[in-house]
């Protein structure tokens, strides 16, 4: 592998990094989060690991990410999903900038680190304030943005969250950074009300 990332996510609008293994795991992850398609969203939903052996051969499955995680250098890439029980977390997410399977080993070995890594998520939940993990990348501005928007068009959250995306599609810029546009108003509530 040549990076990785740990990311909580409960549901499509809520997202935290809780660590990557660089800048460039930051950017892939940051494009799954702001298109709303790729392996993290499908291993969450379905609960079972999702395996992309190449990248470039998922267009038709995540037509914008596929694209968007290719040109960033991205080749294949494997989620295996967080859970404890009938509780969902995340995902651990393996990068390889070239194509390629993982071994029968590679496989159950990143099944054994994803579990582990669920148990660490879940006592750090349940930890001392001072004892719980520190979340590398929030995305509380997108959910305050959210909100903002919600209110100031008088939408639901579902609705305001997909106009804020939209809008990062159509600029081609990250969600968060449109949020912190919407929340220091530099972006106008009313420029997203269609």
């Amino acid at each position: 592998m040549d990076a990785a990332a740990l990311v909580m996510r409960v549901d499509e609008r809520s997202q935290e990094m809780v660590t990557a293994s660089d800048g460039w795991s930051e950017a892939i992850e940051e494009l799954q989060y702001s298109l709303g398609e790729g392996p993290v969203a499908e291993a969450r939903r379905g609960g079972d690991p999702v395996l992309v052996a190449d990248m470039k051969a998922e267009r038709a499955r995540w037509p914008w990410y596929a694209a968007a995680s290719a040109e960033a250098g991205l080749g294949a890439m494997f989620a295996f999903p967080l859970h404890v029980g009938g509780i969902r977390l995340g995902a651990l997410n393996l990068y390889r900038r070239r194509p390629g399977g993982l071994s029968a080993d590679a496989l159950a070995d990143a099944a054994v680190l994803a579990d582990l890594a669920a148990l660490a998520l879940l006592e750090s939940e349940l930890a001392d304030e001072h004892e719980k993990l520190r979340m590398e990348v929030s995305y509380q501005d997108v959910r305050l943005a959210t909100g903002v928007l919600a209110a100031g068009l008088e939408i639901g959250l579902e609705e305001a969250f997909a106009r804020l995306r939209a809008h990062a599609f159509a600029e081609h810029r990250t969600l968060v950074a449109v949020s912190r546009d919407v929340l220091e108003q530099r972006i106008p509530v009313d420029r997203l009300a269609n």
